[in-house]
């Protein structure tokens, strides 16, 4: 699989205004895409298509080598497409941290002693160990944006599509989330942190006007 994601001449409107323009995307597998854009300019709705949770006017989406139309086509691609939300508390719906890393692994078919494998794992890699069975409503923010990305890699997905990751942790917190970031190949990141993106790219885009430029 070389195109993980390809997009072709998307259109969206949000009332009568456009947010999307005939834009077209590409990942490839070994892509770490940094996407920046003015508020209101299209970034989140981007992610919610690809994910299939906004419908667009316009446009062909092929995901995972397969062209995506019907809410039923986008069952394998939440499956295998990570998406970090933009509020973490979109995220986190289980009682306890450990029940919500647990969550995605058990709904892939996962047995419970290879899901405590990957909660042991993942938690240590995040360092949130100590978290795990901590009411998830306890958490500070930084501390929810951790447990959310934890969930996803338990899930091991082909992709990322994460959404202003970087927003609301502390220093410590952040070079855990590039470290993470440089373990993994292929991903898409809304930010508006330049320097945080130019750190994690190897392509930056903007969305501005509907339109994607490509600034690196």
């Amino acid at each position: 699989m070389e195109k993980v994601i390809d997009i072709k001449g998307l259109v969206f409107k949000y009332n009568d205004r456009v947010i999307l323009d005939d834009l077209d995307l590409e990942v490839r597998v070994g892509d770490r895409i940094g996407l920046i854009g003015p508020n209101g300019a299209g970034k989140t709705t981007l992610l919610y298509i690809i994910m299939g949770f906004l419908k667009p006017l316009k446009g062909k989406i092929i995901i995972l080598e397969k062209e995506r139309k019907e809410e039923k086509d986008f069952i394998e691609v939440r499956q295998r497409i990570g998406l970090l939300f933009q509020d973490s508390d979109s995220q986190l719906f289980c009682p306890t941290v450990k029940e919500d890393i647990a969550f995605g692994p058990l709904n892939l078919g996962k047995s419970h002693e290879e899901v405590k494998e990957i909660i042991d794992k993942v938690a240590h890699f995040f360092g949130i160990t100590h978290l795990l069975e901590r009411p998830v409503y306890k958490l500070s923010g930084g501390e929810k944006r951790l447990v959310a990305l934890a969930g996803i890699f338990a899930m091991n997905p082909v992709c990322y599509l994460l959404d202003e990751p970087s927003a609301g942790l502390d220093e410590q917190s952040k070079a855990k989330l590039i470290e993470f970031l440089k373990t993994q190949s292929t991903y898409l990141i809304v930010s508006h942190e330049k320097d945080f993106l130019k750190e994690v790219s190897n392509k930056i885009f903007k969305l501005e006007k509907g339109k994607l430029f490509q600034l690196l």
